[in-house]
């Protein structure tokens, strides 16, 4: 209803209807009666909606819809970007095993108590032929000991055989057997010198003084030749690394893990320089080898778990070089991509 001035409509209202009018059309609604609703006018309640009003819903819905296409590309966005990443399928140094090599399982307990009966029994007979052998052996060969170390790689071959595979890869790059080198490799597991036993090369490596002391298999160390070392003591590293490089010019080879000591989660950490100086005073070749899923099988802290599969010796190319610096970053850079470039090979079976 317009609004009257004197029984007519203001000629303000009048003008402005007239000018709503030019815009859109109102669509007029009969005044309704003071009434109970009719049969008739039950109806025209449900008389479709007028077109203007359709048009301006329609407008909304699709205005709606594309605002809603428009943030699915953002709500997508937003939930890759909050879901957890995809578990690797890395099992070589460490981890398409790595996500179920902290879960205790039986099975890996029984295989664990099983190899060391084997190698323990295989230790006795062979430690009895060592010492018949050391008095010959110290005689013609003092330094490099090459038969008593013949039967140190024996052990670990014939006690790894049945439990897992041992693959050496580069053999071709491994120096010749009377030619002194140092070899690095990153440390990770106990499995460890079981692993490079197999490459077959007289090597003396640096251990525990702790570790000669087990009956058997320490005493077959120290037959061998290897090195013991206070860790703690400044002057048995001082005599440590003396041993070595006089070990060196007698032409017999040493074994470094520059890491110190053992991952506890198969994680490579630094080296240290110590090996590499030895190696640029003596102008020694270095020999980077890679071990891959040694920490897999067993990992360091649960010498009591044994899980089946394989390990790779990966051998890279000796390198040379009177900076210690060089030769350190080198070496490291090599085992960390080879351990990257290995990581997605299955080493089960």
């Amino acid at each position: 209803a317009l609004p009257l001035v004197g029984g007519r409509a203001s000629t303000h209202t009048r003008a402005s209807v007239r000018s709503t009018s030019t815009s859109f059309s109102v669509p007029t609604v009969a005044p309704r009666k003071a009434m109970a609703p009719s049969p008739a006018s039950s109806v025209s309640l449900l008389r479709p909606r007028p077109a203007a009003a359709l048009s301006s819903s329609s407008s909304s819905i699709n205005l709606r819809r594309r605002a809603s296409s428009a943030a699915a590309p953002t709500r997508a966005m937003s939930a890759a970007a909050a879901a957890p990443p995809p578990s690797s399928s890395f099992s070589g140094s460490g981890s398409g095993d790595r996500d179920g090599k902290d879960k205790f399982s039986i099975f890996a307990v029984i295989r664990a108590m099983a190899f060391y009966v084997v190698t323990l029994s295989l230790a006795f007979p062979l430690f009895c032929t060592m010492v018949v052998m050391f008095p010959l052996t110290y005689l013609k060969d003092k330094y490099r000991r090459y038969a008593l170390s013949f039967v140190n790689d024996v052990w670990a071959c014939v006690s790894t055989w049945a439990f897992f595979g041992v693959e050496v890869i580069g053999r071709e790059n491994l120096p010749p057997v009377t030619t002194p080198a140092v070899y690095v490799a990153n440390h990770a597991s106990y499995l460890d010198i079981y692993s490079l036993f197999h490459l077959r090369r007289p090597f003396k490596f640096i251990s525990k003084v702790s570790i000669f002391l087990i009956p058997i298999v320490g005493w077959s160390m120290y037959l061998t030749g290897h090195i013991a070392l206070k860790r703690t003591d400044r002057k048995s590293q001082m005599k440590t690394l003396k041993d070595c490089r006089e070990l060196l010019q007698k032409g017999a080879s040493v074994l470094f893990f520059p890491e110190g000591t053992r991952s506890l989660d198969g994680t490579m950490a630094e080296f240290k320089k110590g090996a590499f100086s030895i190696a640029a005073k003596e102008n020694a070749v270095v020999v980077p080898i890679t071990l891959v899923g040694t920490s897999d099988r067993m990992r360091s802290g649960r010498e009591w778990m044994l899980r089946p599969g394989k390990i790779r010796v990966v051998v890279h190319p000796p390198i040379q070089g009177p900076d210690a610096d060089v030769l350190c970053e080198q070496s490291y850079t090599t085992i960390k991509q080879t351990l990257a470039d290995y990581s997605s090979w299955p080493l089960r079976g």
